[in-house]
């Protein structure tokens, strides 16, 4: 594994929402009304339909970390209680994510790593393996800066094929999402992504635009910042003023040392 130098710190050990609701308490009718949801889950899965739409409107919406919210993290318990696995427990899933808002997608999305995994959920509950991949493609395809965050969270950085992963990395930058929030890349970023950010940054040079700064230790430890290096030294006897600027600009933050 080639080093980026990337910080892991948004990323290494993503917060269990279990754990910050009991730092962030609940009041009592929140938490009465969540554990009687949890009961009625873990009796009538199909109860979970019901109760996890309403989970914002009877635990409140309050920050808790970067990532969870007090509505999610009561969502992922609910999801957590369920006594399901497999196809099952992804058939749920699917119905919840298609019906869902916003804030129900992310919840869904965020909580697949703890659904049936040997770190998180129920070790004895079939796993979920790859069946809810296609959640994950369904998010990526579409255009809510949140949803994708959501999608490219360990579930999402650990089963993505190399190709597709590369591909929701790019279009993270394309939506100007900081890519520390996206897990996995200090593990999977690779040469075939590299050459794919040199490409997107020789493009908004030639538009005699600003290069995200967070794609340059994506790009230095590999092949392709030598290439782009060339790539950027003649745009910087372009005719355009604005494209000789752009160039100069990423070739000082192309070759600038990182911060150890």
């Amino acid at each position: 594994m080639v080093s980026t130098g990337m910080p892991t710190s948004e990323t290494a050990k993503p917060s269990d929402p279990r754990t910050l609701l009991t730092l962030h308490p609940l009041d009592p009718a929140a938490r009465t009304w969540l554990d009687e949801a949890v009961a009625r889950v873990t009796e009538s899965p199909a109860a979970v339909r019901t109760l996890f739409p309403a989970a914002r409107r009877r635990c409140g919406r309050a920050r808790l970390d970067a990532r969870w919210t007090v509505d999610e993290a009561a969502r992922a318990v609910l999801l957590t209680a369920l006594p399901l696995g497999g196809q099952p427990l992804a058939d749920e899933l699917a119905g919840l994510h298609r019906h869902g808002d916003p804030a129900e997608q992310r919840a869904v999305l965020r909580t697949l790593p703890l659904l049936g995994t040997p770190d998180g959920g129920d070790p004895a509950r079939e796993p979920l393996g790859d069946l809810a991949l296609p959640l994950v493609r369904e998010a990526l395809r579409g255009n809510d800066s949140g949803i994708i965050e959501a999608a490219l969270g360990p579930y999402g950085a650990i089963r993505l094929p190399d190709a597709e992963y590369r591909q929701a990395v790019l279009k993270c930058v394309f939506y100007e999402i900081p890519l520390g929030r996206i897990d996995g890349l200090p593990t999977r970023a690779d040469a075939e992504l590299a050459r794919m950010l040199a490409d997107f940054t020789c493009e908004r040079v030639a538009a005699g635009r600003d290069v995200p700064a967070d794609i340059w230790p994506l790009v230095r430890p590999f092949p392709a910042a030598d290439r782009l290096t060339d790539r950027l030294t003649a745009e910087t006897r372009a005719a355009v003023p604005e494209r000789r600027q752009a160039a100069q600009r990423a070739l000082e933050a192309l070759h600038q040392i990182a911060s150890p």
